[in-house]
Formats: C-alpha cells, sequence, structure tokens
C-alpha cells in the first residue's frame, strides 16, 4: 500500500490519545471508547464529532494492521528526520528539488484522492533501481463499524439465561436489497473501465499516477439497477429490533458479540457486529466469585460446637449441609455444583459461610448453663499473647 497524504499530516497515534509503540490492546481499546464517545449516531448533526470520528476511524484503519503501521511508522520516522512531505510539507533537503540529489527520470508516483509516493518512497528506504508496479487499491468492500449496548438483567435472568430486544437507530443494511445496493433480483456487476481494480493508470511522460476509477469511484463495482429502497448505497437509517441471546450464567460487566449486526459496510461490505455490555442485578441472598455463588448461613453456638445438620438454600431447592463440631465462626464449607450455571455446561460451587451468632440476652436457665461450661474451661485462649 502506497502512503497517503495524511500520513505525513496527521499523528495517528496522538489522535488515539497513544504514544508510538502502543500495544494491539492499547490500540483497540482506545478506538473503541473514542468511537463511541464521537459516532454520529451519539452526536447528530454535530460536524465537529463526525470529522472526529473519521479520523479516529483513519487512526484505527492503518494501527490496526500490522503492515501498514509498520510503513506509517517509517513514512513518521523520514519526516522527523527534516525530510520534504512530497504533498507540501517542508523538511531539510528535500525529495529531488535544490540540494535533494533527485532520483532519475523512471519515477511513479501511486495516487489515491490526491498522491501517493511509490517508488519515491521506495529509493529513500533503499529499494531504489525499480519502477513500482503494485498499485494502490481503490475504496472496495468496507467492513461496517461496531455498534456498543447496554442492556439489564436480574440475577434469575443471568442464572437461566435470556433472549433480550435492543433498539438500534442508525446505519443498518438496507431490508431490501441486504446491503448490496443492487436492486431485486440483479447483482452488482465488476466496473468494466478498471476491471475491479478501483484506479486507473494515467501516464504523464517519465511519471505513471494512479487515480481513482471515475466509473465506480472506486469500489471497483458498478450496480446498473440501483436498490430503489437504498439508491445503491446499501445502508439506510431506521431504527432496528436487534434479539441478543444472552448465554446462562452471564456475568456483570461481560460483553456478547453479536456478528454481523453493527453498522452497514459500503461498497458491498459486511456489516459490522454489535457488542453488548451486560448488567446484571444482584441477588438479595447470595454473592458471587465467578462461578461460584457465596451465602453466609447464620448458626448457633451449640451447632458450631456440637456440630449439626442445616438446611441452606441453593438457586434450585436446598441442600443440607454438615457442621462438624468445633466449627469455628468465619469458616466455610463447599458444596459442589450448586453455584452458577456455566455456558458450556457444568455450574460452579456454592461457598457457605458460617456466622456464629451470639444471644444478646439469656434467659436464667441458659445463663446457669454458660456459667456452668465456663467452670470446666481450663485453657486460656489468650495465653499466647503473653498478657
Amino acid at each position: 500500500m502506497a502512503p497517503q497524504r495524511e500520513w505525513f499530516e496527521k499523528d495517528y497515534y496522538a489522535v488515539l490519545g497513544l504514544k508510538k509503540g502502543a500495544t494491539e490492546k492499547e490500540i483497540t481499546r482506545a478506538y473503541r471508547k473514542l468511537a463511541k464517545q464521537h459516532h454520529p449516531d451519539a452526536n447528530p448533526g454535530n460536524k465537529e464529532a463526525e470529522e472526529k470520528f473519521k479520523d479516529i476511524s483513519a487512526a484505527y484503519d492503518v494501527l490496526s494492521d500490522a503492515a501498514k503501521r509498520k510503513e506509517y511508522d517509517e513514512v513518521r520516522d523520514m519526516v522527523a528526520s527534516g525530510a520534504r512531505n512530497p504533498f507540501g510539507g517542508a523538511g531539510a533537503g528535500g525529495f529531488g528539488g535544490p540540494g535533494g540529489g533527485g532520483f532519475g527520470d523512471d519515477i511513479r508516483f501511486e495516487t489515491g484522492d490526491i498522491g501517493g509516493l511509490g517508488d519515491l518512497l521506495g529509493n529513500i528506504f533503499g529499494r531504489a533501481g525499480r519502477r513500482q508496479t503494485n498499485r494502490q487499491p481503490g475504496a472496495g468492500p468496507r467492513r461496517g463499524g461496531d455498534l456498543e449496548a447496554e442492556v439489564h438483567l436480574s440475577f434469575d435472568d443471568a442464572v437461566r439465561g435470556a433472549t433480550i430486544a435492543v433498539q438500534l437507530t442508525g446505519a443498518a443494511p438496507c431490508h431490501t436489497c441486504g446491503g448490496s445496493g443492487a436492486a431485486p433480483g440483479t447483482v452488482p456487476q465488476t466496473c468494466p473501465q478498471c476491471n475491479g481494480a478501483g484506479t486507473l493508470a494515467v501516464d504523464q511522460g517519465p511519471f505513471s499516477f494512479s487515480q481513482i476509477c471515475p466509473r465506480c469511484g472506486g469500489s471497483g463495482r458498478v450496480v446498473d439497477k440501483p436498490c430503489p429502497t437504498c439508491g445503491g448505497g446499501g445502508a439506510e437509517t431506521r431504527t432496528r429490533e436487534v434479539k441478543v441471546r444472552i448465554p446462562v450464567g452471564v456475568a456483570d460487566g461481560q460483553r456478547v458479540r453479536v456478528k454481523g449486526k453493527g453498522t452497514a459496510g459500503s461498497n458491498g461490505g459486511p456489516p459490522g457486529d454489535l457488542y453488548v455490555t451486560v448488567h446484571v442485578a444482584p441477588h438479595a441472598l447470595f454473592g458471587r466469585k465467578g462461578n461460584d455463588l457465596t451465602l453466609r448461613v447464620p448458626v448457633t453456638f451449640a451447632e458450631a460446637a456440637l456440630g449439626a445438620e442445616v438446611k441452606v438454600p441453593t438457586l434450585d431447592g436446598s441442600v443440607t449441609v454438615k457442621i462438624p463440631p468445633g466449627t469455628a465462626p468465619g469458616k466455610t464449607l463447599r458444596v459442589r455444583g450448586r453455584g452458577m450455571p456455566r455456558a458450556a455446561g457444568g455450574a460452579g460451587d456454592l461457598l457457605v459461610t458460617l456466622d456464629v451468632v451470639v444471644p444478646r440476652t439469656l434467659s436464667d436457665e441458659q445463663r446457669q448453663a454458660v456459667e456452668a461450661l465456663a467452670a470446666t474451661e481450663s485453657a486460656n485462649p489468650r495465653a499466647h499473647l503473653g498478657v
């Protein structure tokens, strides 16, 4: 891919609020956050937000592609060293002007909307002596953008799983043509002028330029009979309802991906995806740690001291747990397979923490019993404190 004019003029790392050397995860995280903030659907009529969204998308398109990012970094390093921007910027030395040394007569410029560099950059990076033959790809099919949505579930729905209807307003694949842009019963054809390349070569003496094909606008295809609903664009703005299947055992904050339910692609490209963030309401009794459920159960002093069998609730009925004699307050018992169901099958465990209840008031009979117990205790539980 030949470098574009914007590569010289825009710092894509700064656009995403990152520094050079950012990881793929950092790039994706920054893009999703900024895209959601500046998306046209969230800022109707705001031209500034629309332009910002375009810059964010362009930055992500380059930095998320390892090959494009490598070329972009090379170009930016070259600019930082003082070389001239052939699209109008200035720097020390230039690209073949006075003091630049020149590059000979056999130079090919690869151009998109205005121009690219092809062999020119090839010479700079030590690839001189050969004529560039690859062409700048045109504006072919492009994947649509991803969308974000949020849903709120009860704890019980998270346990069982649910199907939730999400309302979305924005660009969507045309319901008549399915996004192809062609009228029903027809399909887009390969552009006869550029043979699907999206660009045309124009020779100017020693120079050879490529430009966007005027027939197809760079898409590489033409629609002879445009769809009457979308006019050939393949997309329409509408409110649509998307059914989202929430898996069993979904956790609070988990994101569910719905493939192909994002914004419509362009020039016959596929639609983006929908990412749904799930918020789960807390349960009145149970807490949660991953796939395990937690439960605090009060027991009497006698039950903890002598041991007992007590019933505890679960998501599906009740179970009996055995309390060993001499159980200390705060001890946790594990009931296997009675926790949160997993989407892949099975379930986590139920973790039962015992709280020993100390009565605030005692009857005369109870007091006498406790005093009798105290009179029989000879060991000092605080002996290790040395006081």
